[in-house]
Formats: C-alpha cells, sequence, structure tokens
C-alpha cells in the first residue's frame, strides 16, 4: 500500500490458547471452509445453522469497523471468480445482483454480500481505502488494518465469540518494498524467457500508464500492449518486438529490496 497501516489485526474463531510455541494451531479437526459443512469435527456435526453463525459474526465485525472509521465506500483491486454453481446450497440470490470487476469502488452497503461470497468461496478480493484494508486469508483467517484506533469494534468483535490478536497481515504489502519488472514470453507457448527489472518509476506514473484509481496498489500482473507499451519501452533497455513475444507487467513484494537491488 502506499501509506503505511499502523494498526493491524488478525480476526478469527480460532481461540489462540489452543496455539503452540510456534503459533501453530493444534486443533486439526476444526472447520476451516464452509466447504466443512455436513462434516463432522473435533466439537460435532458442522450444520448450515451453525456455519451461518459464524459467518454473520465475520461479515457484521467488518462492517463495525467500516463504520468506525466512518468509510462509507471501499475499493477491490482485483477480484477473481472461484465458483459459479447456482446450484449449491450457499447460492444466495443476491449474488445476482452484483457486477464486480478489477479496481471497482463499492458502497458499504455492499459489503456484506460482497463478504458472504468470499467467505462461501464464489469469489475472492480484498478491500482496501487509503488508510484501512481488509484481507481475506486462507482457512477462515481474516486480516484488518486501519491507522485509527478504535476500541468499540475490538470489543463488539470479542462479543461475536470471535478472537482479535495484534498481528501484521501476511497480505500487507509497502510500496517501498515492491519490485515490478517487465517480463516477455514467447508468443506460441508464453513460457517466460526475459525479465527487465524497472526501477525509478512512481506509483502514480504506473497507476496513469495502466489507467489503474490512484487507490490501486499496482501489485500483480498486468498486460502491456500496443496502447500503453510506450512508457515501459522509455524505461527499458531491451527494445520490445509485439511481433513474437507477450509482455507483462510483474509485481513482487520483497522487504529490504533496496539493498537486494544493489
Amino acid at each position: 500500500m502506499s501509506v503505511k497501516i499502523k494498526y493491524q489485526w488478525r480476526i478469527t474463531k480460532y481461540n489462540p490458547i489452543h496455539r503452540n510455541e510456534h503459533g501453530y494451531y493444534t486443533i486439526s479437526s476444526e472447520w476451516t471452509s464452509s466447504s466443512d459443512i455436513g462434516k463432522y469435527m473435533y466439537d460435532g456435526l458442522l450444520t448450515l445453522e451453525n456455519y451461518i453463525k459464524v459467518e454473520t459474526a465475520y461479515i457484521d465485525t467488518i462492517i463495525r469497523f467500516l463504520e468506525a472509521n466512518n468509510i462509507k465506500s471501499i475499493w477491490i483491486p482485483t477480484v477473481t471468480y472461484i465458483d459459479t454453481n447456482k446450484e449449491s446450497t450457499l447460492y444466495d440470490k443476491e449474488f445476482d445482483k452484483l457486477y464486480l470487476q478489477d479496481d471497482q469502488e463499492v458502497s458499504i452497503a455492499h459489503v456484506g454480500l460482497i463478504a458472504k461470497m468470499v467467505l462461501r468461496e464464489f469469489i475472492h478480493c480484498n478491500f482496501i481505502t487509503r488508510n484501512f484494508f481488509v484481507h481475506f486469508g486462507y482457512d477462515y483467517y481474516l486480516y484488518i488494518g486501519s491507522n485509527s484506533y478504535y476500541d468499540e469494534p475490538l470489543r463488539f468483535t470479542e462479543a461475536q465469540n470471535l478472537f482479535v490478536e495484534e498481528m501484521i497481515s501476511p497480505y500487507y504489502t509497502e510500496e517501498k518494498d515492491m519490485v515490478r519488472s517487465v517480463i516477455w514470453t514467447n508468443i506460441e507457448d508464453d513460457v517466460v524467457i526475459g525479465q527487465e527489472i524497472l526501477r525509478n518509476i512512481s506509483l502514480k506514473e504506473y497507476q496513469k500508464s495502466l489507467r489503474l484509481s490512484t487507490l490501486h496498489p499496482v501489485t500483480g500482473s498486468f498486460s502491456i500492449t500496443k496502447d500503453n507499451f510506450e512508457f515501459f519501452q522509455s524505461k527499458m533497455h531491451h527494445q520490445m518486438d509485439f511481433t513474437k513475444y507477450n509482455y507483462y507487467l510483474d509485481s513482487e513484494y520483497s522487504p529490504n529490496c533496496k539493498t537486494a537491488l544493489n
């Protein structure tokens, strides 16, 4: 992110008393996904009703943090569709009302429904603003970060029988530690055959060249086309040849990257 996030928490249904000295959760038979509904866990059968109680606690927690921070809308940098099975018992007809795409601003009124889609593994995305984020991790892990500290949403979270731990999100990145490069692949098989690291380019320049919002962190992979290649060509030694290669901007998080690149 372009702005450092001071306060960060891991929020889960997993009681930290069951973690060992290395932080690993020791109960292997606790449910970790909506796909576990109907299975017997260490505490009994996971019913749809019991699952929804926990899911609702997560969603209400996200909303309470947004409200405490007076956030009216939030940004989705990228969205990935995982499952489009509308016959699933977990598919909510309300999902049909959502049209989601990369680099999209959404109202807080839609956050609950989008979060439900993520938790039920129909899509994956995260939420960001300039001073706040919500990261959805694997195995029903949730991470929230903010540059404002409020006790009320933390107390609310605990009242939902969820556990709050101060922890840096494993998905949190800082712009100063990003390494970006142009990679090129054979047109025939898309196998990577070359790479050139880009230096001394601001986040704003990347956002402008790729036509992204000023909130987009420019993480991931982006196609370089004949419409935007001039900017990248001006920063590179390699001479682009679109008759032979496909080109992509690739982003990698590498803490202390300044030392690594010297």
